[in-house]
Parts: structure tokens; C-alpha cells; sequence
């Protein structure tokens, strides 16, 4: 059988299928895959089955020239933490599992605007804290949702899915932006520059990680935001630069921030930990058993297609 390294725990329906037709070694730590295991990755397994924050960068196809690996499965639809140019220049092919993932987190970034938009974690930590006096006329007045704008940054999968649940659930209003044209965004929907986006109500980021994302949250697009904007980011971490966010925040530029990802997980910038109009989710993205399972097994379908010689049907 070949060898297969999966980098962390996954559920047990999917260790099951991946026992079914690989040797299995499953890595028993919570990290990502250090630099001298990355190396023995390549080196050492016929398959490898990563996720976040394994970093098969060009340097670690550089030191192993010739891999035995011929496949990263990614566990996950986002794989910006593995350069695929190098990995494909190394003979190595690289799948994902999109779809799975899509209403998962579209339901996240409704929890992130919900939660932001009424003080929904200030609120708790309020009642744990045993500060809370009783009700009152103008105790923690928030923003309303319904009805107001929502700009969606990137209107791919996952942004059409949070377009549906924030127009028809909610009835507000969708503007997007997107690098390419949108030929149908499957409901009432405009497409529009950056800037425009950006000055929505709600602003909910959406767009894949990768080296043409880095940080396109920066400065200038958080000063196209209102006074009175929250911002969402589901997307990567690295799409958003922390400092310039914080900066905004700070100076009262915006009115908030619900975030589920961060540069550099499990890292915090502790800005956002003393800060009551921002709400910090930690990772949840994708986080219910039965989606895990079904990323878990559309990673394996990809392997098993690679073992006997078919086209991975998610190869990117």
C-alpha cells in the first residue's frame, strides 16, 4: 500500500476511508509541520494530506529535488500556505476541497455581522462578569441588519452564499466587488469598484489567500469605510493588514470588526483582545463534524483518484 501522512487529527469516518486504501501515518500533534517534517513529507510518503498552516514553500521543494510525495491532498479550500507553481515544478500535483466549505462559513460570517452589529460577545462577557444591572431604553444599543447594505469583497462560492443569506434573510441590500465580471450572481446584486464596496454598511471579505490577496485590506481600503461600517473577515488572515486595521479601529474610523482568521494563527495581536466593538472567533470557519467529514473525504476521493492513475476531480 502507499504511504500516506496525515498532518493532523481528523474525524473518524475519514481516517476510516483513508486506512481502506493507504498506509496511514497519522501525525499526533496540534502544529503545523515543522520545517524538518515537511522536508521528510516530500521525502518519505508517496501522499501527503496537509492543512492550515503547512508550509510547502519553494524552499522545502528546493532541499527535496526529487520527492517521493506526488500529491498534496489539502485538507481545506483555502491552500495559499502551499505554493503551487513550486510543487508543480517539483512534479508534485496539489488538490483542494472546495464546496464543502461553503455554507459553513457563509453561516460564520452571518454569526460575525450578528454578533458585531448587536454586541453579542460584549453583551456576554457583560453577564459572566456579573456587571449587568437589568434591562434598560438605551442598554448596549447596537446597529440594526436588516435592511441596511452589505459589500461583499470576492463573489465566489462562498460570497454568493453569504449574499443569499444577508439579502434573503435579512433584505439588505448587495453590492460586490470581484476581479473579474460576474455574470450572474444568482440574486439582485450590483457589481462595483473597491471603494464603493468597501463604503457598505457591512463589509464581509471572501476572497481565496494567495500572494495577489496579501493584505488587500490595507490602509486606503479601510479609509473608503463610513464611521459607522463593521467589518467581516472569513477569508485568510493574511488578506488583512492587522496593523492597519487596528489603526482604524483605534482612530474610530469604523465601528467595528468580527474576525474568525488571523495572520499569524494561533497569534492574536492583543489590540483586539482589549478592544469591547470587536468580535474574535477562533477559526470556526468550517468548524461542524459533518463538514469536517465531507472535506475529510473529498481529500481522500482526491488521493484515491491520484493512486489509480484518474485526474483529481478538486485539483487546483
Amino acid at each position: 500500500m502507499k504511504r500516506l501522512l496525515i498532518t493532523r487529527q481528523l474525524p473518524d469516518r475519514v481516517l476510516a476511508a483513508a486506512r481502506a486504501r493507504f498506509d496511514v501515518t497519522l501525525r499526533n500533534d496540534t502544529a503545523p509541520l515543522r520545517a524538518a517534517e515537511l522536508r521528510a513529507a516530500l521525502r518519505d510518503y508517496d501522499a501527503v494530506l496537509p492543512t492550515l498552516g503547512d508550509r510547502f514553500q519553494p524552499d522545502v521543494f528546493a532541499d527535496v529535488p526529487a520527492p517521493r510525495a506526488k500529491i498534496l491532498a489539502n485538507f481545506g479550500v483555502g491552500y495559499n500556505h502551499i505554493d503551487v507553481d513550486a510543487a508543480r515544478a517539483a512534479g508534485v500535483m496539489v488538490t483542494n476541497t472546495p464546496g464543502a466549505v461553503t455554507d459553513a462559513t457563509a453561516d460564520i460570517a452571518l454569526t460575525l455581522i450578528l454578533m458585531t452589529a448587536r454586541r453579542a460577545g460584549e453583551g456576554e462577557r457583560l453577564l459572566r462578569a456579573r456587571k449587568w444591572h437589568g434591562w434598560g431604553p438605551t442598554q448596549m444599543l447596537g446597529a440594526h441588519v436588516s435592511g441596511k447594505t452589505v459589500g461583499i469583497i470576492g463573489m465566489g462560492r462562498i460570497g454568493k452564499a453569504i449574499a443569499r443569506r444577508c439579502h434573503y434573510g435579512f433584505g439588505m441590500s448587495v453590492i460586490f466587488f470581484n476581479r473579474s465580471a460576474v455574470a450572474d450572481p444568482g440574486l439582485p446584486a450590483r457589481q462595483v469598484a473597491m471603494d464603493e464596496a468597501m463604503a457598505a454598511d457591512f463589509v464581509v471579505v471572501a476572497v481565496p489567500g494567495g500572494k495577489a490577496t496579501y493584505h488587500l485590506m490595507n490602509a486606503a481600503a479601510f479609509a473608503a469605510m463610513k464611521p459607522g461600517g463593521i467589518f467581516v473577515n472569513i477569508s485568510r488572515g493574511d488578506v488583512v493588514d492587522e496593523a492597519a486595521l487596528i489603526a482604524v479601529l483605534q482612530a474610530g474610523g469604523i465601528a467595528g470588526a468580527g474576525l474568525d482568521v488571523y495572520e499569524f494563527e494561533p497569534s492574536v495581536p492583543p489590540e483586539f483582545l482589549t478592544m469591547e466593538n470587536v468580535t474574535l472567533l477562533p477559526h470556526l470557519g468550517t468548524a461542524a463534524l459533518e463538514v469536517r467529514e465531507n472535506m475529510g473525504l473529498m481529500a481522500v476521493d482526491n488521493l484515491i483518484a491520484q493512486l489509480e492513475g484518474r485526474d483529481p476531480p478538486n485539483r487546483v
